[in-house]
């Protein structure tokens, strides 16, 4: 089969690989508008299901990929003068370009041909399968736009992805007050030199701060001023060439992700939140599953159909997860004035669909109520039945 994938990214990187993986005679092309080296944002974050999940398909990428990642294992919000620090689960971050680098190692070494600084707006004619993987602006889907049902909803918050020399220890947050509202960054460390930094705040706290009217220069000082406590004098950076400006986030979903040997994958397909940290994982997900559904169906529209099927479903939870998230951001001041150990509480259950309807204080009582049930389950269960018994028992105010 002659494939072509449009857009080097990491759906597109890893799909080849897959293709190639499970039979070497496919003739696959990656092709790429940017030139090598060259791309947005600064690093990415995944969880260790991720791995396993890639280890399953090709152990070589994940050691790789493993390799050039850091780890941490806790969260800390500072809130004004106050600082919570909280256990959680083993969370990791790359950096984007050295993600993509392993991807086309092992890519080329796979003899994938990779065109780089190559602009494809129309499928190819003599391609067997075109892979749209060119993002969420899509020149491929723009084209039939009528046909998947794009829909694009941005959200009300300002944001810009920024980096930083500080190498944060753990996933970080910090709130601050202004006399024009909330701004708070997220910031956490891709390797051992560099972090990322989101800094988002209310469309009326980015108008009082002026930020909307600021040059580079200007704007990264104040926001420097602002998160100074966190970033122990290291200064905020933009990828050489200005980077990405101050943006609403664009939520874009699909009708359909395929039109005759046309597929979308990756942010062409679907975004989700930034604040959920999933657009990469996502997409290698969707490059997984494709793979799969190609090896396993002989017709390419079954393929395709059971592609679409599949993702479509799995994206439900998440999709839901992700605009709670973003709600729960712009509706902040509904949390940041509770004792900090809550509100952390509570970021941490952003994603739920009943925490905007239910009041903050009353949630977390709940939440910390059932929590509490769950460790009592939880050592019945290592106890056995017979100690479950008489723990049970015990809590009754019985004798044995």
């Amino acid at each position: 089969m002659k494939v072509v994938c449009v857009g080097g990214g990491p759906a597109g990187l890893y799909l080849s690989i897959l293709l190639k993986l499970r039979n070497p005679d496919h003739d696959v092309t990656v092709h790429e508008r940017d030139p090598e080296g060259s791309t947005y944002g600064w690093g990415v974050t995944y969880w260790r299901g991720l791995l396993d999940r890639l280890a399953a398909h090709d152990p070589e990428s994940v050691r790789a990929i493993e390799e050039h990642s850091v780890r941490w294992s806790e969260g800390i919000a500072h809130v004004r003068d106050l600082t919570i620090r909280h256990n959680g689960d083993p969370g990791f971050a790359i950096g984007r370009h050295r993600l993509l680098e392993v991807l086309a190692a092992r890519a080329r070494s796979l003899d994938v041909r990779l065109e780089f600084a190559s602009q494809v707006t129309a499928p190819p004619c003599d391609a067997d399968l075109v892979v749209a993987a060119d993002g969420i602006r899509s020149a491929l889907r723009a084209r039939h736009d009528g046909h998947f049902g794009t829909r694009i909803t941005t959200g009300r918050n300002h944001y810009v992805w920024l980096g930083t020399t500080k190498v944060f220890d753990a996933f970080t947050f910090a709130f601050v007050e202004t006399d024009h509202g909330w701004i708070w960054c997220y910031g956490y460390s891709y390797s051992h030199e560099h972090s990322t930094c989101v800094v988002e705040c209310s469309p009326e706290t980015f108008a009082g701060l002026r930020l909307d009217r600021l040059g580079d220069a200007d704007g990264l000082a104040l926001l420097e001023k602002l998160f100074a406590d966190v970033l122990d004098g290291h200064p905020l950076i933009r990828r050489p060439g200005g980077g990405s400006p101050w943006q609403t986030f664009p939520t874009l979903t699909n009708r359909t992700w395929y039109r005759d040997n046309l597929v979308l994958v990756g942010d062409a397909a679907h975004t989700t939140h930034y604040s959920i940290g999933a657009g990469t994982t996502l997409a290698l997900e969707d490059a997984m599953c494709l793979a799969t559904a190609l090896h396993e169906y002989a017709a390419l529209p079954d393929a395709l159909a059971a592609y679409e099927r599949q993702r479509a479903s799995d994206l439900l939870s998440v999709q839901s997860a992700a605009r709670h998230s973003a709600e729960w951001y712009e509706n902040l001041p509904r949390y940041i004035h509770l004792p900090p150990h809550r509100m952390f509480a509570l970021l941490g259950r952003r994603h739920s669909p009943l925490l905007p309807y239910v009041p903050p204080q009353l949630y977390y009582g709940i939440d910390k109520a059932a929590g509490q049930l769950e460790v009592l389950r939880r050592l019945k269960r290592r106890l056995g039945p017979r100690a479950a018994r008489a723990l049970h028992a015990g809590s009754s105010g019985s004798r044995p």
